[in-house]
Formats: structure tokens, sequence, C-alpha cells
């Protein structure tokens, strides 16, 4: 028996060896990870999506016609109003990005269909107050946008451009004509934007984005004229308002990027 094992301890001390130095001479070499794929911001993008604006309107009346209002033009004709109006919008997007290490630079255009409205009313110096319900039903910017990659994934950006929105016309009653005595016609007024936002890469499906952006809009100040309804005669009144729009708001919406995956190497 005692023979027995030591045979075996000596073919054990044999392998061991022979094992060692076949791994000596073959040195071991731990395979390298698969490396996760890297979100390339890279190329162009469709978008959908809502959210809710707030506008401010600074306005006043002013005289257009020394024959209507025996005032020159010009001449105020109430003090300086400021109204407000809230309200919902949905939005389409298109864009394209360019990336350069962490950094995103891209273009954009948007439509937003929108439901603001609030209270507008005119008169005060020297005629009775007309009110309305004043309604913004869309708008639409073209701009610019430059970010910084937080992580892979995680965009964090600025925006600004130009923007042009619409405004329908508004029927202007009183107390003593609650049908309508007056109409403010329907607008179009340009102006600037600037916003900053988000985007994040969803991980369960390549190529859909979530972004969502505040959104700060002046728009220039314009004259609008004050015209009868048929039933006070038609024609103009005499009368313009002036106004001039200022809107918060945000956005949130899915992104479908066309170019999800790359091989762009961000250093963090």
């Amino acid at each position: 028996m005692k023979k027995l094992v030591l045979a075996l301890t000596a073919v054990a001390a044999f392998t061991g060896s022979a094992s060692a130095a076949d791994l000596a001479a073959r040195p071991y070499t731990k395979a390298a990870p698969l490396a996760a794929p890297v979100t390339s911001w890279t190329g162009c993008y469709v978008g959908g999506g809502g959210g809710g604006a707030m506008t401010k309107n600074d306005h006043n009346d002013f005289s257009n016609s020394l024959a209507l209002t025996g005032f020159a033009p010009g001449t105020p004709l109430s003090p300086n109003l400021s109204t407000g109006a809230d309200g919902w919008f949905g939005t389409v997007q298109v864009g394209c990005d360019y990336q350069f290490n962490n950094f995103v630079v891209g273009i954009f255009g948007d439509y937003d269909f929108m439901d603001i409205h609030g209270d507008i009313s005119t008169g005060g110096f020297f005629a009775p107050a007309l009110t309305g319900s004043q309604k913004q039903d869309s708008q639409w910017a073209v701009g610019g946008r430059a970010g910084y990659l937080v992580l892979p994934q995680l965009l964090t950006y600025v925006s600004g451009g130009y923007t042009q929105a619409h405004w329908t016309s508004t029927t202007l009653s009183s107390f003593f004509a609650p049908g309508g005595v007056a109409t403010l016609p329907g607008s179009t007024k340009g102006g600037w934007f600037i916003g900053t936002g988000d985007e994040y890469a969803l991980s369960f499906l390549p190529g859909l984005f979530w972004k969502t952006e505040y959104r700060y809009s002046e728009f220039d100040r314009a004259n609008v004229a004050v015209n009868f309804t048929p039933a006070f005669g038609g024609g103009p009144s005499g009368v313009s308002v002036t106004e001039r729009f200022r809107e918060h708001s945000v956005r949130s919406e899915l992104v479908y990027r066309f170019n999800w995956g790359g091989a762009v190497v961000a250093k963090y």
C-alpha cells in the first residue's frame, strides 16, 4: 500500500510540473469584455409631443383716425393694460445634430398646434370697456441648439432662434351689447426665443429619445386696428390696439433618431 501511495504522489508531482511548464510557455490572457455600444448623436431626427404655455399681453388703445375718434392719430385712448392667457399645445419637430467629443450642436424646426386663450379688454379713457377672449392657435420656430453630454445617453443643452405665432379674430362685447360691438382681427406676430432642456436616450428601444425643454418667447410689438361689427355699422372704428406678447412654455417630446448606433467615442 505504501508503495502505491508513493507512486501516485510521484505521478501527481510530475503532472503538476509539466502543467506549470506548459503555462509558462503559453501565458494566460484574459479575454477582453465586449464594448458597450456608445450612443451617437450625429444625424437627423423627427419628434412629436406636447406641453403647456402661459402668455402675458401688454397692450393699450390709441387713435388712428381724427375723423372717427376726434383725437389725433397716436393719442392714447386707454391706460397700459396687462392680461394673461394659458392653455396647451401639441408639437411636431425635425432636426439634425452633429457630435464632436462630448459636445453636440444642431439645427431644428417645429410647429405647434395651440389652444392658448385669455381675456383682453379695450377702452378706458374715452369709451366704455369692451372685453373678449383672445386665442393663440399656432406657432412655429426655427433655430439651433448647443449642448454637452453629461453621460453618453444624456444631453443637456440651450437653444434659440426665430419664432412666429398667430392669434385668431376676437369679438369684443360690452355689458350693454353682449353679442359683440367690435372685432379685433386675427394677426401674426414674429419674435425670438431662448430655451434650455435635456434629452435622454431610452434603452428599451434603439433610436428612441425623450426630450423636455423650457422656452421663453417674446414677440415684436404690433398694432391691430379694431373694426365695428355689422350690427354696429361695420367698418373701421378709428381705434387700434398695440400689443406685445411674452410667452413661457414647457414641452416634452419623444424623438426618433435615425442613426441611433455608431462608433462615436466620448470622453468623460
